[in-house]
């Protein structure tokens, strides 16, 4: 939405000056405007004189023109009824991660049927949309039509239609650490000082992106963050170590003048026998016991790896 504060103050009297204006507004706010922007830009205006011109405006359908205006709230809702506006008002307040039918129902007081029956008006209008959350298959929140649902709710690049893409995870978690393999035996074929090799082994998450960017095998559009979530597993597998170095303001892949540095690693010594059975990493290890609470017989853990 567009800014309250308009610094033109103009005045304007002819319907036709007013009509004109408030196009010009709404091609200066591409993100759409509200009733105080134009109230602010021309404070003389009667309100019954904005409501004509606003009026006059969507019977000649200048507004709804694509890729040209977006129509203000107030325009929207013309020939709705409070209960809509009610609605339309929670759905926009939730923004692009949505609310559930259940919560408007809740914040408006209103019966589960009357909802239902103005989420569809409302759909029908294409003022709303329903998205489907990866948080649960059978629901569905709200948002407002033009918005882009946030990650949380489409669960960004692993899924697809809701299913989530383990082999295109594993793909990237290879390719990542591949990248950062090279890195680390390139700076060792350097034939320079340990501490020397050590430090050109390291890689930024930038490099990484831009090696998988370049690499072409992913379909959708992955960010600096999506590669730092492959990384971070690869550092809980034990493959990757990461170190934070200061940077100077405006470095690419620095935060708050730090960057993230990520290398490759190999295990000194290969892990002993009990460490691959879920009793070698189970926090409660040491309050298991046969007739306990917790006890190897009803261990779920340990069953599934004997079966795999």
């Amino acid at each position: 939405m567009a800014e309250v504060k308009v610094k033109k103050e103009t005045n304007l009297s002819e319907p036709a000056e007013i009509e004109n204006r408030i196009k010009e507004l709404c091609q200066q706010f591409p993100q759409g405007i509200t009733d105080q922007v134009i109230q602010n830009d021309m404070p003389h205006l009667e309100p019954q004189q904005r409501a004509l011109a606003i009026n006059k405006l969507l019977s000649l359908v200048r507004l709804l023109a694509p890729n040209t205006i977006l129509l203000l709230y107030a325009i929207k809702m013309k020939g709705s009824d409070n209960q809509e506006k009610l609605v339309y008002q929670i759905i926009e307040d939730a923004g692009n991660k949505g609310i559930w039918s259940r919560d408007i129902r809740f914040k408006s007081n209103l019966p589960l049927t009357e909802i239902n029956k103005i989420l569809k008006n409302l759909e029908s209008k294409k003022l709303i949309k329903a998205v489907k959350s990866v948080a649960a298959s059978k629901k569905k929140v709200y948002m407002l039509y033009n918005l882009q649902p946030d990650r949380s709710v489409t669960g960004g690049a692993w899924y697809s239609d809701q299913d989530f893409e383990s082999e295109f995870v594993e793909v990237l978690n290879q390719q990542c650490f591949k990248f950062l393999q090279s890195k680390a035996e390139a700076a060792k074929d350097g034939k320079q000082s340990p501490m020397v090799q050590r430090n050109s082994s390291f890689a930024t998450s930038h490099e990484v992106w831009k090696y998988i960017c370049e690499l072409g095998i992913s379909k959708v559009d992955l960010s600096m963050d999506d590669i730092e979530t492959i990384l971070n597993t690869l550092i809980y597998d034990g493959k990757v170590e990461m170190t934070v170095i200061a940077a100077k303001e405006g470095t690419v892949g620095s935060v708050d003048g730090q960057m993230k540095l990520y290398r490759g690693v190999n295990a000194i010594l290969p892990p002993t026998g009990l460490v691959k059975t879920p009793c070698g990493l189970c926090p409660v290890f040491h309050d298991c016991h046969e007739g306990g609470e917790i006890s190897p017989s009803s261990c779920i853990y340990i069953s599934e790896w004997l079966d795999f």
